[in-house]
C-alpha cells in the first residue's frame, strides 16, 4: 500500500520499533476510516502538499490526514519526517487545522519536533475569477523539524544537517501568514501563494512562494460510484521556494523545488497522494518524496453534538 512502504528497504529504519513509530499515524488514520466508512464525503481540496487553493473544508466535516516526507541530505543523514493533521470546517468561510510533527534521521534517531495551529479564512463566498484566502498559522516547533511544509527566507538543505540532539534543543515560536490566490477554470485549478513568516523573537520577516496547478483526468462523473474511474485520478504539479527576508528580498542564496503530484480519491472519502520533488539548485535537497493518506468524515460536528445530547 502507498502509505506503508514507499521507500526502499535500504533506507528504512533498522528496527521494528522505529518502523511502528512512524506507521502509527497511518494506522490511526486507517482505523478512523474503518470506523466511519459508511460516511460518503467527497474530498473537496486540491491535492497539493505545499501550495493551498481556495477550497476549504465543508462546514462540520473533519478530515484526518497523515503525511510523510523522505529527503536526501548533504552533510547529514537522509531523513523521514511524518506528520499528522486534523482539519475541521468551522464555517463556510473558516477552516482550522492542528498538526503534530516528528522526524527520523538515519544514523541519528527519532524526535518529536512540535505542533502547529493553522487557520484559513475566505472573505468572498461566491466564486470569482481569482479567489483570495487569508492564512495564519502559529508554530511551536524546534530547529529539528524537517517536514518542509514551506520554504522561506534563505532556507537551504544545510540547515537540516545539524544533529538532532542539538537542533531539538532550539525552540522556535513563529507566526506564518499567506495570501492565497486561487482560480478554477474548465476543471483546472491554479493556485499562487505568497508566504511571510516571522520568528516571534528578534528575527526579521522571511518570505517564500508556492505555485500549484492540478486537474482531474475527467470532469464528468460516471453514473455509479467506482474506485478506478478517471474522475477519481488527479494529476498536478507544484513549485515552491524562498524569497529572502525583509532586509534582502531576493532569489539569491535561496532554495527552490519542483514536484509533480498524483492523487487518487475514492468514493468513500479516502484519498491517497504521492509527489516526488526535485531541488533546482545547490541550496536545495536533491530529492524529496512526499506521500500521504486522508480520510474525510462527513457531518462530524453534527455527530458529536448528537452524542453529547
Amino acid at each position: 500500500m502507498l502509505g506503508v512502504n514507499p521507500i526502499p528497504r535500504s533506507v528504512c529504519p533498522a528496527t521494528a520499533s522505529s518502523r511502528l513509530r512512524f506507521l502509527s499515524p497511518f494506522l490511526l488514520c486507517v482505523a478512523a476510516a474503518a470506523i466511519w466508512l459508511p460516511s460518503r464525503a467527497a474530498a473537496q481540496e486540491t491535492p497539493y502538499f505545499v501550495a493551498y487553493s481556495h477550497h476549504l473544508e465543508e462546514p462540520g466535516n473533519l478530515e484526518i490526514e497523515t503525511y510523510s516526507i523522505y529527503g536526501t541530505q548533504k552533510g547529514g543523514g537522509d531523513f523521514i519526517a511524518p506528520w499528522m493533521e486534523l482539519e475541521y470546517g468551522v464555517t463556510a468561510w473558516w477552516t482550522t487545522e492542528f498538526y503534530i510533527d516528528s522526524q527520523h534521521t538515519f544514523g541519528d534517531g527519532s524526535v518529536f519536533t512540535g505542533t502547529r495551529w493553522e487557520n484559513r479564512f475566505r472573505p468572498l463566498m461566491r466564486e470569482h475569477w481569482i479567489n483570495p484566502v487569508l492564512y495564519v498559522e502559529f508554530e511551536n516547533i524546534t530547529d529539528a523539524d524537517k517536514t518542509l511544509k514551506e520554504v522561506v527566507g534563505t532556507d537551504t538543505q544545510f540547515d537540516a544537517a545539524d544533529p538532532n540532539s542539538e537542533a531539538n534543543r532550539s525552540h522556535a515560536h513563529e507566526i506564518e501568514t499567506k495570501l492565497i490566490l486561487s482560480s478554477d477554470y474548465k476543471g483546472w485549478n491554479f493556485s499562487e501563494n505568497f508566504i511571510g513568516e516571522k520568528n516571534l523573537g528578534h528575527e526579521p520577516w522571511e518570505f517564500g512562494y508556492a505555485l500549484g496547478v492540478s486537474r482531474p483526468l475527467r470532469l464528468e462523473a460516471t453514473p455509479r460510484p467506482c474506485n478506478f474511474c478517471r474522475e477519481n485520478m488527479i494529476l498536478g504539479a507544484e513549485m515552491y521556494g524562498g524569497l529572502g527576508t525583509v532586509k534582502a528580498f531576493s532569489l539569491s542564496g535561496t532554495s527552490h523545488y519542483v514536484a509533480p503530484i498524483a492523487a487518487w480519491q475514492l468514493p468513500n472519502g479516502v484519498t491517497f497522494s504521492i509527489s516526488p520533488g526535485f531541488g533546482l539548485n545547490e541550496n536545495s535537497h536533491r530529492f524529496l518524496l512526499r506521500w500521504g493518506m486522508a480520510y474525510e468524515i462527513g457531518g462530524f460536528g453534527r455527530k458529536v453534538r448528537s452524542l453529547l445530547r
